[in-house]
């Protein structure tokens, strides 16, 4: 069950790094690695 959690959070990780990069406003790439943070934690299964 913890792997498939992960596997769902890693697909969640690369759209948000995805809509990242392809973002031209500083503001909306600021609020996508805002987003990231606690999801590469959770990934991470740090928190």
């Amino acid at each position: 069950m913890t792997i498939i959690y992960q596997l769902i959070t890693v697909g969640i990780i690369l759209l948000v790094a995805w809509n990242l990069f392809r973002e031209k406003r500083l503001a909306e790439q600021m609020a996508a690695a805002l987003v990231l943070i606690p999801l590469i934690l959770r990934a991470l299964m740090i928190r």
